[in-house]
């Protein structure tokens, strides 16, 4: 059984999410201990646990641990298997963060894994799920992955409620990726939502971060839908809004995202996310700082090559838990913090 220590580096929910996915696609069982060590509430939270229980579903596994707080988890996987996976996340419990574990996971199945989760799909501290349908599934579909995302509530914290239901096809034709500089933006692209909120709020929003990139990028084209609904027919929880911009690239996107919040005018959300798009755009890599983490477990199976606007301690985290499976597979190059560069040297045999 191989061990994993939870505590390593930023010590978060990282390593748990890709070191069980990583356990259900090779079949070898794990044992991680220090779960989140490094966090003010150490443990599980309810969000790790949904997304180790869907991966037990997915893949017929054993488990030892699987509490909230627990911190030493024990999993015995089975064979990945086609089916319909549910996740009831009854919290504002991250959707996107459930998803992360499951997507490499499923991505091996022999058939369509299909899904459907409920939590929250625009919360604190984890991807939106717009950046994840149209920035991460984007640059998997390059990898040879199809997977599918529909958004048919919103959840927002603290009452969640969203649900999102999406599949993903057997990752049969494994591509390398070849992203290091982009030399165009070919156009910007966005979403801006509010539920349970005025409609300006999502119209503020996206104007505001409409004018920040023109003045960056005065001549490219800029479209970000407005969504939002009549607020007697508002079919979600509670309030919430927020945006996500991306910049389509002749190579992927690079994106930028903000949430609002009471008493944070609309005008500063959109600003916010447009800023951080503008900040990933500035070193004229291919790949921002938030997918690059998120592409490391499939670029261990795809081979190829990334340049990164910058270099997140998620990122580093990533490749040591990867490592802990298959020995050395990648090259990182530049510091925690600063643009770098990530290349596979020796890709995982499937």
């Amino acid at each position: 059984m191989k061990v994993i220590d939870g505590s390593y580096g930023e010590g978060g929910g990282q390593i748990l999410r890709t070191a069980v996915a990583l356990s259900a696609i090779t079949g070898e069982p794990i044992k991680i201990i220090n779960i989140r060590a490094n966090r003010p509430n150490p443990g599980l939270r309810p969000q790790h646990l949904h997304g180790i229980l869907a991966l037990k579903e997915l893949c017929n596994a054993k488990v030892k641990g699987a509490e909230v707080g627990s911190k030493v988890l024990e999993f015995y996987p089975g064979k990945i298997q086609s089916k319909h996976i549910k996740v009831p996340i009854k919290t504002a419990g991250s959707i996107t963060l459930v998803l992360q574990a499951l997507l490499p996971a499923m991505a091996f199945a022999d058939r369509e894994v299909t899904f459907e989760i409920t939590g929250g799909t625009d919360v604190p501290w984890s991807p939106p799920i717009d950046y994840l349908k149209n920035v991460t599934l984007f640059a998997l579909e390059k990898i040879g992955l199809r997977a599918e995302i529909e958004i048919r509530r919103r959840g927002h914290y603290p009452k969640g409620g969203g649900s999102v239901m999406g599949k993903v096809e057997p990752w049969e034709e494994k591509r390398e990726l070849r992203a290091t500089r982009f030399t165009k933006i070919e156009s910007f692209e966005g979403i801006s939502h509010a539920v349970k909120l005025p409609s300006h709020v999502a119209v503020r929003q996206a104007k505001a971060a409409k004018q920040v990139i023109e003045r960056a990028y005065p001549n490219i084209p800029i479209n970000i839908i407005e969504e939002y609904y009549e607020r007697d027919k508002d079919p979600h929880l509670g309030p919430g809004s927020g945006i996500v911009v991306w910049a389509n690239t002749d190579v992927l996107r690079l994106g930028g995202d903000a949430l609002g919040k009471r008493g944070k005018p609309a005008e500063m959300v959109g600003e916010e996310a447009a800023i951080e798009l503008l900040n990933q755009l500035k070193p004229r890599h291919a790949v921002d700082k938030f997918l690059g983490d998120q592409l490391i477990p499939f670029l261990a199976f795809a081979g190829g090559e990334i340049w990164v606007s910058e270099i997140t301690k998620h990122l580093v985290t990533n490749v040591w838990v990867v490592e802990q499976f298959f020995g050395k597979v990648f090259k990182v190059e530049g510091e925690v913090g600063k643009p770098g560069r990530v290349r596979v040297v020796k890709s995982v045999e499937t």
